[in-house]
């Protein structure tokens, strides 16, 4: 393009100098000299030599020069500029030629190229575009003949790099190509033709129009193969059957070639299946839950409990591949082509083969097959099986596993507890191999006897305890101990301890029996009675604070009851917690087994009393106080004393009951008992006769004080 503009400017010039010639041709010395000084003006410094020239020029002889004047309208800034000047059709002509010499390319395209030349490390490539582009010679590995003149597709990655560059790609091209035909064999379902590289797991990689697809093992043969190697390097045809486009992965089939013959052949076979028939077949497959075999064309299935009348952990047990066997057909499916196949129904049921004298009470041997929780399977003859439940290996009525008596492979013996031919079902038991503990146990464990016993487990009402193996009792958690208020049998003893026990009562017919552990001891409340006599003191201590009421530890263990109001010392204070001191017996039950004190009973005759105004809201404890001096009266068969109807008048009336009256019911009560020919049942009266009074006069003390003054804002 330079040297275009170069030559364009040389016309240009020589135009004008002619165009200048041709209307001047008889320009004077003195006209061509101003041109000429203007056109080149000079420094300063030659401006003199230029002035003193005319003086000189007069005497010389002018000779005409031919100057190349530019025309009035010339651009001299274009000129010196060096831009040429085109018409606009002129430079559209000009640039239609130039572009015609091109060829039209886009990024992300595949076009196809001419080798130019080939290197070791490059391989030029013409695609008719203003520059050539260059391939790394590895792209090419697989055509080693590429010579100069092939055609080969590449694929456009940009138009200029940063050099201006055209930059292409040959491998590219070849995976767009290749994923084109790829899919284009999906939609036809075609047949395509590829080269097994290598094995991988599960299967094998194929080379299909350049790039690898996954075969799988399945898909190979509709025979299973066990050797994937013995196909690596072989041409195959195929069929593509998944096309994952976001992963850009390949699935091929072999085996779909050849399932569509098979589907025929498989309906022909099926067509002439009969039940009961029985056929040759080869060993296919065995997998944990059956094995399949080949009928000819079409497999069957023989499942794990059709192999073998016998029970067998795994099918390799009875079969092996490859194997030629004979099998019977129990079943097929028409429209799912399935076909059940039996190996165990050629031979007779085992059962029929069972000795006929064999009845139930015999003692059979045979080996443990099977375990469960609920009891193992024995084997007494091949594939007779009988179950022995848990609860017939042991005369204990502890509820233990299986697994605690018996294990797989075992040799045992066993007694027949039921045979049922029919269903092919027996039942045995080994207790019955030993004598039944509780055939002579009223011998061994007679009533009042005394036993040691183990701990086997704990409820709310008792503890469950282990004479012998098949001999359990109960302990009531009331015959436990005879001091100690028990509420949770842990509280006493646990799992796996020993204890001494005496047997109460004994029930053969339903397997019970009932212990006791207090019972070895004599009574201790027999021996109390006198120790804590009502009025006597004693040391205790307060363990225990429960709202209004505590407990206090007595000697020999025992706990006794006292008022809160009770534990107040002589100077006004009250005992802690772990608080030592004496208290007074004020109360002494023994069929309640409770013992009521007080401490303030030691420095005070009796209680004091505040003298209050009758409160209306103290009535209804002093009449339930009085209905239990009644009932006890009623059940003591005493008559109406009239001490006690005074009594309950006084305190339905509202008004305190005096000590003195308090008292004289207790006499008058004790007096009745003692006269009344049933005396247990007076003694009880007497002791609810004296609980109750106590209970009216504690609630006439603890009436509060504001019931007081509540009256008197009334009566106000």
């Amino acid at each position: 393009m330079a040297e275009e503009k170069n030559e364009s400017a040389e016309n240009a010039e020589e135009k004008v100098a002619t165009e200048q010639e041709a209307q001047t041709p008889e320009a004077t010395n003195e006209e061509a000299a101003t041109p000429a000084a203007e056109a080149t003006p000079e420094t300063s410094d030659e401006a003199p030599a230029a002035e003193a020239a005319p003086a000189k020029e007069e005497s010389q002889v002018v000779v005409p020069i031919a100057a190349n004047v530019a025309p009035e309208n010339f651009d001299w800034e274009t000129f010196e500029g060096g831009d040429e000047e085109y018409s606009s059709d002129e430079r559209s002509r000009l640039e239609d030629l130039y572009g015609n010499t091109l060829s039209l390319i886009q990024e992300k395209d595949v076009m196809s190229g001419t080798v130019v030349s080939v290197g070791k490390k490059e391989v030029v490539v013409n695609i008719g575009y203003k520059s050539e582009g260059v391939i790394a010679a590895s792209e090419f590995r697989y055509n080693p003949e590429l010579k100069a003149g092939d055609e080969i597709p590449v694929f456009i990655e940009k138009q200029e790099d940063a050099s201006g560059q055209l930059v292409i790609s040959h491998r590219t091209a070849r995976i767009h190509s290749a994923w084109e035909n790829v899919n284009n064999a999906m939609e036809k379902d075609e047949i395509i033709m590829g080269e097994v590289k290598c094995r991988t797991k599960g299967g094998l990689i194929v080379d299909v129009f350049g790039i690898e697809a996954f075969l799988p093992g399945s898909q190979i043969d509709v025979k299973p193969i066990r050797d994937y190697d013995q196909y690596v390097g072989k041409q195959m045809e195929f069929k593509v059957v998944k096309i994952n486009q976001e992963f850009k992965n390949v699935v091929v089939s072999h085996k779909a070639l050849i399932e569509a013959e098979l589907e025929e052949q498989k309906k022909q076979i099926i067509g002439g299946l009969e039940k009961g028939q029985v056929l040759e077949g080869i060993v296919k497959n065995i997998t944990s839950y059956g094995v399949f075999v080949d009928l000819g064309g079409v497999d069957g299935l023989i499942h794990i409990t059709d192999l073998s009348w016998g029970r067998i952990n795994h099918p390799e047990e009875v079969v092996e591949l490859d194997q030629k066997i004979n099998v019977v057909i129990l079943d097929f499916d028409d429209n799912k082509k399935r076909i059940a196949l039996g190996l165990k129904q050629l031979s007779s049921h085992p059962w029929d083969a069972l000795d006929e004298n064999l009845s139930v009470g015999d003692k059979v041997k045979g080996k443990v097959v099977v375990m469960a929780d609920y009891g193992a399977f024995v084997e007494i003859a091949a594939g007779v099986e009988g179950l022995i439940h848990v609860s017939e290996m042991s005369w204990s009525q502890h509820l233990r596993s299986a697994q605690d008596f018996l294990k797989v492979g075992d040799e045992i013996e066993a007694v027949i507890l039921t045979l049922d031919r029919e269903d092919r079902k027996m039942s045995l038991g080994m207790k019955q191999l030993m004598p039944d503990p509780w055939e002579n146990i009223e011998s061994k464990y007679p009533v009042e006897s005394r036993h040691k016993a183990t701990v086997r487990n704990f409820t709310n009402f008792g503890v469950f305890v282990e004479l012998e193996e098949g001999i359990d009792g109960l302990i009531h958690i009331s015959d436990l101990s005879w001091s100690k208020k028990i509420k949770h049998p842990s509280e006493f003893c646990n799992i796996g301890d020993e204890l001494e026990v005496m047997v109460l009562e004994l029930d053969k017919e339903n397997r019970r029996l009932s212990l006791g552990h207090k019972q070895l001891e004599e009574n201790p409340w027999d021996v109390f009675e006198n120790v804590f006599a009502v009025g006597s003191t004693h040391q205790g201590t307060v363990i225990k604070k429960d709202g209004s009421q505590a407990i206090v530890a007595l000697p020999y263990g025992v706990e006794g009851y006292c008022s809160t109001k009770q534990l107040r010392k002589e100077d006004g204070s009250q005992i802690d917690l772990e608080g030592t001191a004496e208290f007074v017996v004020l109360e002494f039950n023994k069929n309640a087994k409770r013992i009521t004190v007080s401490h303030t009973r030691t420095f005070e005759e009796g209680p004091k009393r505040k003298e209050r105004k009758p409160s209306s809201r103290g009535g209804g404890n002093m009449s339930k106080a009085v209905d239990q001096v009644n009932q006890g009266t009623e059940r003591a068969t005493l008559g109406d004393l009239g001490v006690l109807s005074q009594l309950k008048e006084q305190m339905e009336s509202g008004t305190e009951a005096p000590e003195e009256v308090v008292e004289e019911v207790v006499e008058e009560t004790t007096a009745a008992v003692e006269e009344t020919p049933v005396a247990e049942a007076a003694e009880e009266a007497t002791e609810e006769a004296t609980e109750a009074t106590e209970e009216a006069t504690d609630a006439a003390e603890d009436a509060p004080a504001e019931d007081a003054g509540n009256e008197e804002e009334k009566e106000g």
